[in-house]
């Protein structure tokens, strides 16, 4: 374990996981700096929960000085490129983030999930398999619990099923999962990457650290992770596929989902037998078998967990039925590509509801699968507009503008079928309007239930 006593350490950013950063290092016996751009006012009740771990406190403003600190941790939310990282490293400084540092001080096993899509459903579900296995683990990550969180609870035995974002990714160096998976790459969060090559290159920085005793999970119909698999050639690579039978691979044939380990074919249970929609859940369910086959459990225990999960709440998760429409809560479909996926595992005519924070997106494609199943378009958020411009060039929809997602619901009430589906899917970011996207899907479900 990193030795930290002592060591004067400056936390920057006082979201979720600086506040548990704060708490374990405190515990450690850390000397600990906090530093948040926003002010106390801003911060509300969260400077009085972390003042207890931290030893001094910076608000309002950038830290200036760096002369006697000896580590500056990151949250993800805080770029690496703002003007007091630079300063740390002028001055010789290490910047890690929350991600690397729980990395150093904790003993276990860590899987890793990454991707742009579906990381959430897939870590749920090999969560779920290995607890019906009994193993020692936590769901930790960017499913919501930071990982450092679990430092006290962890011993060698433990499994660290861990959801790994991009912005995670950007301060680790040291990391090494026993297994990662790429479940996919398309374009995304490029208001902070800038292109989607830099995007691409921090995703790879998962396997970084992997050698030839390490299994590196790779969907093969995705083009840009089909590629990464492609240039390696030192790794376990296993591959998943809905279109190819792959020897050392997971694959679905003849409708059931089978595991080729090394030309040995194992059925693990049918399609049929999988409650939650879609194509790109099946890619997860496939993604979650690999990672669980490799980690040595065994596939009755896969297969009994398969059927019994229902999947994440805030990804296509059904809320009612009223009037013979169907409301689904989608909030976590954050980008295009994710919306697209919850059009395509719908069947029915779609009065699709997004819109949100604007990460740099492109449109396009998203408005051109609507195919005549998205029949209304209800816009509100930061891309309104720009969502508007495209589904006007590339769509036959219907479209309509609102203030607010409670005008969104009301509109898209009075304008259902029965035998429609009300689907909430912003293929953006919820930050322009709220805290979170779990934020924004529960207050969907509570105008939906109030209806």
């Amino acid at each position: 374990m990193m030795n930290v006593k002592n060591k004067r350490i400056l936390i920057i950013g006082m979201a979720r996981s600086g506040k548990a950063v704060a708490k374990v290092l405190n515990k450690l016996g850390a000397y600990i700096i906090m530093n948040d751009l926003k002010n106390a006012e801003e911060l509300g009740d969260l400077v009085k929960e972390v003042k207890p771990y931290i030893d001094e406190l910076v608000l309002g403003s950038h830290i200036e000085k760096f002369s006697d600190i000896d580590l500056v941790v990151l949250s993800p939310g805080v770029p690496p490129y703002i003007e007091p990282v630079k300063k740390a490293i002028s001055n010789n400084i290490e910047v890690i983030g929350e991600l690397e540092l729980a990395y150093r001080l904790i003993e276990g096993t860590f899987i890793a999930i990454t991707g742009t899509n579906g990381k959430t459903t897939t870590t749920a579900l090999t969560g779920l398999i290995f607890k019906n296995a009994k193993l020692h683990s936590h769901i930790v990550g960017n499913i919501g619990l930071p990982v450092i969180s679990k430092v006290f609870d962890s011993k060698k035995n433990t499994f660290l099923l861990t959801e790994v974002s991009s912005f995670q990714l950007e301060t680790a160096y040291e990391f090494k999962p026993k297994v990662a998976a790429i479940l996919n790459i398309t374009p995304d969060h490029l208001n902070r990457h800038k292109t989607l090559e830099e995007y691409i290159r921090i995703k790879k920085k998962v396997f970084m650290n992997q050698n030839e005793n390490d299994y590196l999970i790779l969907n093969y119909d995705n083009e840009i992770t089909n590629k990464i698999g492609m240039e390696l050639n030192n790794l376990n690579i296993i591959y998943f596929s809905l279109k190819k039978r792959i020897k050392n691979g997971v694959y679905i044939y003849d409708n059931q989902i089978i595991v080729n380990d090394n030309g040995k074919e194992m059925k693990i249970c049918s399609v049929d037998d999988i409650k939650i929609l879609g194509n790109h859940n099946l890619e997860n369910i496939m993604a979650a078998t690999a990672i669980s086959y490799y980690s040595k459990i065994d596939i009755a225990v896969i297969a009994k967990s398969l059927k019994e999960f229902n999947g994440v709440e805030h990804r296509i998760e059904f809320v009612r039925e009223l009037n013979n429409v169907k409301y689904y809560n989608d909030s976590k479909g954050t980008n295009p590509d994710a919306t697209i996926k919850a059009i395509e595992a719908i069947n029915e005519q779609i009065i699709l509801i997004a819109g949100g924070m604007d990460k740099g997106s492109d449109f396009k494609e998203m408005v051109k699968s609507f195919k005549g199943n998205v029949k209304e378009l209800i816009l509100f958020g930061e891309t309104k507009e720009l969502i508007k411009e495209e589904a006007e060039k590339y769509s036959n929809c219907n479209i309509t503008i609102v203030d607010e997602l409670k005008d969104a619901v009301k509109f898209s009430f009075e304008l259902a079928f029965s035998g429609e589906v009300v689907l909430l899917s912003p293929a953006c970011a919820s930050w322009d309007m709220y805290e979170s996207f779990e934020h924004r899907g529960k207050e969907f479900k509570e105008l939906v239930n109030n209806l």
